[in-house]
């Protein structure tokens, strides 16, 4: 705001662009699947922040395929690995399922174990497999609840193919078309 640049400029014309070319498109609740509950997709930019470096973490939560709760933020420290990144990412993403999943238990509805989507194996073998590795053990402690989630039986790690990876634009710049699939995944449609 202090000092805008032509780039700053540019991104603005961008942003009302896209709100102008979009202005016909909502969000829509409830989805076309009534029996799939809670669905969480978590996903990580490993360094996309060229100022700082910081990972991006995304996620995507959906209830009977209408989003209900998304986020894209920087995350607080920096990753040295993609699998960190991932790993912090499927951190908050399940803090958020548990979140979700106590309010839905307050309100009388019943849960099975929520199914959080990762593209990350390296990253669900860490959580799975919850021993010190060198890969592992630079990663904050607050992180490492997600290991004690998936052991509980709260939350269940999925692999989710990257281009199903609707929280994928959360975190990155995509291309048209599977920037379209994702959007309709978190139940933005055209009215």
């Amino acid at each position: 705001m202090a000092h805008p640049t032509l780039s700053h400029w540019k991104a603005a014309k961008g942003v009302l662009h896209y709100l102008a070319g979009t202005s016909d498109y909502a969000l829509v609740l409830g989805g076309e699947s009534v029996d799939e509950g809670l669905v969480c997709f978590g996903d990580a930019d490993y360094g996309g922040c060229v100022d700082t470096r910081r990972s991006t973490t995304g996620y995507v939560v959906t209830l009977h395929g209408g989003l209900v709760s998304w986020s894209s933020k920087l995350q607080k420290s920096i990753a040295t690995s993609t699998m960190h990144a991932e790993y912090v990412a499927a951190a908050e993403v399940a803090k958020e399922a548990l979140w979700l999943r106590q309010l839905l238990t307050d309100l009388g509805y019943e849960l099975e174990s929520t199914p959080i989507n990762c593209d990350s194996q390296c990253a669900i073998q860490n959580i799975r497999n919850p021993r010190v590795t060198d890969r592992s053990k630079h990663i904050e402690i607050r992180y490492h609840m997600i290991r004690e989630t998936v052991a509980s039986g709260a939350v269940t790690m999925y692999d989710c193919r990257t281009d199903e990876m609707v929280a994928d634009v959360m975190t990155k710049p995509l291309p048209v078309e599977r920037f379209r699939k994702h959007r309709l995944g978190m139940g933005v449609r055209k009215i």
